[in-house]
């Protein structure tokens, strides 16, 4: 079961970020995709076909502005965005408001890593032709990738509803509505899109992700108006036995069977707690228990026969329009099943970067990072190039306590990106957990120069100076950290 949140619903729109998809080759002078999103070369082309640069008339009377166009597009093609950047923004003085040339400026910005001016042009091309489905497309996806997805929904339900063909506006679609916290939508959506799509990892992913906060919402609303009870407790056992904290979720479980003895799938439950901790003989007896309840009255609990019998789009369906503790629990249950289903087929895909990717993402959120890091490392196999993939890697690793391989990869990656705030922290986190204080000291400081706002960095270098016995130095890191102190040990500090 995927864990729930007992503080606050978790940050789906972070979701997709990270990710990796293989580049497409395109024809010079042709549209080229947005770096970051999941658009299929092919169909992209098929679809938007030639952007046109300029008025054919004007062309002609100016071989200086073919050349440079020419020029634009085969830097394009070889990947030289920046250098792309500087020629279109000319071509756009030279023919100022011209739709083609504002959108391949957008295009090679984007491709470039600028993606916030790459809006401003993409904005510029839909006011120029607000029929430009292809503007429209990339301005949505652009906002997807900058985090903003409220700004995304509006061009993005344009496209759709336009093109209700356009599979990459409805997955894009999906995305926006799952990071606003709209996943009753953005589920419909990803659901219509594994039928059509079934092999994209990122369907399944996001499929997951919807019912998992569907899931969510219902053990929230479960916990408002019952909590503490034997449902509220057999929900929140499985969420700790999902990310293998046995002893929370055996005490969790007795307190449930203590409420309501006769719960079902509590023995079950408990006995396969015994198992995964080497206490066979115990299961066996729980097993046996749960064999002498009495089966459910389908007739009086149907909720709970539906799931039992793997209806669970018609349970959730049913217990919509339910408010009482019992529906939440069903419905819960119900979305966690449909979740688990939809994170089943992402990992039945062929291996390759994107679905080694999201697994390593799915096994981070369990908590999983020997798991997590395994994928991490085949999602390099495919893309060692990929700085993103290293730096989750690198993450990992240093939540296995594989310091010194952790150490390494970072120290890497900082010498391509070495004002990188973010890089900074985790090498000098790792430095610190490897007991080298001192020599972790600099890059801490650095991240916290480089972005005071960033409350890790500030945690971990009050940490540090502690370490030190600079305890005076210490004191303004700690308070800046505190509101992200989960167990209380800086303000014990």
């Amino acid at each position: 079961m995927p864990a729930l949140s007992f503080q606050g619903m978790p940050d789906y729109g972070a979701a997709f970020s990270g990710r990796t998809f293989p580049s497409c080759p395109f024809p010079a002078g042709m549209l080229i995709l947005a770096k970051g999103r999941r658009m299929r070369c092919s169909r992209i082309l098929s679809q938007f076909c030639v952007v046109s640069l300029a008025i054919s008339g004007l062309w002609a009377q100016s071989p200086t502005l073919v050349e440079k166009s020419d020029r634009a597009s085969r830097l394009m093609a070889a990947g030289k965005f920046a250098e792309a950047v500087r020629i279109y923004r000319e071509l756009n003085q030279a023919l100022p408001n011209n739709p083609g040339l504002v959108m391949n400026l957008g295009l090679a910005l984007n491709y470039s890593g600028r993606k916030r001016e790459a809006a401003v042009e993409f904005e510029k091309a839909v006011k120029l032709d607000p029929r430009n489905m292809t503007a429209l497309l990339f301005l949505g996806t652009t906002y997807l990738d900058l985090g903003e997805a409220a700004k995304a929904l509006g061009p993005l339900e344009k496209v759709a509803k336009t093109q209700p063909d356009n599979l990459d506006a409805e997955e894009a679609l999906a995305e926006a509505r799952l990071a606003l916290n709209q996943f009753k939508a953005s589920a419909e959506e990803f659901q219509n899109l594994s039928h059509l799509s079934p092999s994209d990892p990122n369907v399944w992913y996001g499929l997951g992700l919807s019912y998992d906060g569907l899931a969510q919402q219902s053990f929230d609303q479960l916990a408002k108006i019952a909590p503490g009870s034997a449902y509220w407790l057999d929900l929140a056992a499985e969420s700790r036995l999902g990310t293998q904290q046995y002893f929370s979720a055996f005490y969790l479980y007795r307190q449930a069977q203590e409420k309501m003895p006769a719960l079902r799938g509590v023995h079950n439950a408990l006995a396969e707690i015994y198992r995964r901790t080497g206490h066979a003989d115990w299961a066996v007896i729980e097993d046996e228990k749960e064999r002498q309840l009495a089966p459910a009255d389908c007739a009086r609990e149907k909720l709970e026969c539906d799931f039992r019998a793997g209806k669970f789009d018609e349970l959730a369906a049913a217990a919509e329009g339910q408010a009482s503790p019992e529906s939440y629990y069903w419905r819960t249950h119900a979305y966690n099943r449909l979740a688990l289903d939809a994170y089943t087929r992402l990992a039945e895909l062929p291996s390759s970067a994107a679905v080694e990717v999201l697994m390593a993402k799915m096994e981070t959120k369990r908590r999983q990072y020997i798991e997590a890091a395994k994928h991490w490392e085949a999602a390099i196999k495919f893309s060692p190039n990929d700085s993103i993939i290293k730096e989750q890697l690198a993450i990992s690793l240093s939540r296995t306590a594989d310091l010194d391989r952790a150490r390494e990869l970072f120290e890497d990656l900082l010498k391509a990106n070495p004002e990188s705030p973010e890089l900074n922290y985790f090498l000098g986190d790792v430095l610190l957990k490897s007991q080298k204080p001192s020599e972790a000291l600099p890059f801490l400081n650095k991240a916290t120069l480089k972005k005071p706002v960033f409350l890790p960095a500030q945690a971990s270098l009050a940490r540090t100076y502690l370490a030190l016995g600079q305890a005076d130095k210490a004191i303004p890191h700690l308070k800046a950290a505190l509101s992200i102190d989960e167990d209380g040990s800086l303000h014990y500090q």
